[in-house]
């Protein structure tokens, strides 16, 4: 079609084999928007056009994507709401003609439903990192690093010490919401094994989030990008030398874990054998 429908904090421009999405940014532009910046949407992802009313005085353009067709979408599981969905263009009434013409020729070239057998979008592109309350999440592409921070992390993250997750080695994403109780981001192994924490708190295979940390614009598109590159994953890449502690924070980690045992929540035995772990990465 080539045309171009500007909507607020969104252009959508229409191509014959796919919807361009310019997120605007402003102050009052959904942060999410703002992160993914523009998105191609093939029509090969999409399998539904709906026009509706929307909240005063708009109407409401919005694509439905096929299951499994867009990593952010399957990431975010039904979690977002309404104002942060980034299918939805709201336009003011009085342009409800045009969006059911765009949404009549949109609809007319449409010829897939069901779910995708692989990703049709593109993820947001590596390398992205976010601070959870917990830590710092990383990845570069290949793999996922969480980072402990002292003022948050469990003991039980602090005796396992900091994780590198290959993404050769996973299986997928978790992803709950900040906004909601509890969210959190947990990668998903290709071999559980057994005795697996049930609180993410708990399990060095998740950062937890907390007001502030782990915002929906930062961790979803983290968790978007690590879910694409698990379903893409090619053979499992060789592992990286260790690279070298700086021995001011080797010091500090020691004396976190010394606070730890002097409180009695990390034995004689688990002390001396984390503090010989750390004083090796020198």
């Amino acid at each position: 079609m080539g045309d171009v429908l500007a909507g607020f904090h969104a252009v959508w421009e229409f191509e014959s084999d796919s919807v361009l999405i310019r997120y605007e940014r402003g102050i009052r532009t959904p942060k999410l928007f703002q992160a993914l910046g523009e998105r191609r949407i093939p029509l090969s992802a999409v399998e539904a056009v709906g026009l509706a009313p929307g909240k005063r005085g708009t109407v409401v353009l919005r694509l439905r994507p096929r299951p499994g067709a867009d990593p952010l979408m399957d990431a975010a599981d039904g979690q977002l709401k309404e104002g942060s969905d980034p299918y939805r263009l709201v336009l003011p009434a009085e342009r409800e003609a045009l969006a059911e013409y765009y949404a009549d020729e949109l609809k007319g070239l449409l010829t897939e439903s069901g779910p995708a057998e692989r990703h049709l979008v593109a993820a947001p592109e590596a390398p992205l990192q976010f601070k959870a309350y917990d830590g710092k999440a990383t990845f570069d592409g290949t793999s996922v690093q969480f980072r402990w921070s002292w003022t948050g992390a469990s003991s039980a993250k602090w005796k396992a010490g900091d994780q590198s997750f290959p993404v050769s080695g996973l299986s997928g994403v978790e992803w709950r919401s900040p906004e909601i109780f509890e969210g959190h981001l947990r990668l998903l192994p290709r071999d559980p094994g057994a005795g697996r924490p049930a609180q993410p708190d708990q399990d060095p295979a998740s950062v937890v989030f907390g007001l502030g940390y782990g915002p929906v614009h930062e961790s979803l598109p983290f968790a978007a990008a690590v879910l694409a590159a698990v379903r893409a994953r090619g053979p499992a890449p060789a592992a990286p030398a260790p690279s070298r502690r700086d021995p001011a924070d080797v010091a500090e980690r020691i004396r976190h874990l010394g606070e730890l045992h002097r409180a009695g929540l990390v034995t004689d035995e688990e002390f001396a054998g984390k503090k010989a772990e750390l004083l090796a990465e020198l």
